[in-house]
């Protein structure tokens, strides 16, 4: 199992840095990203230093672990500066946080977000067809949640990217040791979003694509 989303005491989660890497390889993670909140006043201090770690913390814990970010209530205008930031600092994993229904996130911040280079927009709520077309055409994932409120819309944007065309990824929006699920109970959420065994198994391997394009060089 993957978990591309990711928080740390660097912003609202409980775990430091080498206590996330190793409760994941023992849930049995094959790889993670570290992405905490972050915006044009934080990147600098976030991002360096989990690129500075990453390697060494999955080289001990036997797992592949990746630096991020996800920009977070970020003005639309702002959002593709801020990638392009992230992206030069050494992010190998950008994610928007989405226009969920849970939070007063801006409207216009799915549409900007999915304009910027990044790799995952994050619970995008009621996200339009148009919009999840265009998530599609620039190879963007549409992330299915396991993590309270912001998972109320997972059906809606499964979905819309069916009918799109979009890449969907399943992650756990991780801020403590508990929201680490079990890759079985990962799986079905996949499937309570109404998706079936195939188009599941395709979710988990778009995640396995994401990992391989940063490992490779793409951000």
């Amino acid at each position: 199992m993957i978990d591309l989303h990711t928080h740390t005491i660097f912003s609202d989660g409980e775990l430091i840095p080498a206590e996330l890497a190793r409760r994941a390889a023992v849930a049995g993670y094959e790889a993670l990203a570290m992405t905490d909140h972050g915006d044009r006043s934080n990147l600098d201090l976030i991002i360096p230093r989990l690129a500075r770690v990453a390697a060494e913390l999955g080289e001990a814990w036997g797992l592949t672990v990746l630096p991020g970010i996800e920009l977070t209530h970020v003005p639309p205008a702002q959002i593709a500066a801020a990638a392009a930031e992230a992206r030069q600092l050494g992010a190998k994993i950008i994610i928007v946080h989405g226009e969920t229904l849970v939070e007063p996130v801006a409207v216009g911040t799915n549409r900007a977000a999915l304009e910027a280079d990044i790799d995952i927009l994050a619970h995008p709520g009621l996200i339009g067809e148009d919009e999840a077309r265009l998530a599609a055409e620039r190879g963007i994932c549409l992330e299915l949640t396991t993590r309270k409120g912001h998972s109320l819309s997972n059906g809606h944007v499964a979905r819309m990217a069916l009918v799109a065309g979009a890449r969907l990824i399943v992650n756990n929006d991780a801020h403590a040791p508990g929201d680490l699920l079990s890759p079985a109970l990962m799986r079905q959420v996949v499937r309570g979003a109404g998706l079936d065994e195939v188009q599941a198994d395709a979710v988990l391997a778009n995640a396995r694509h994401l990992v391989q394009k940063a490992l490779a060089g793409r951000g």
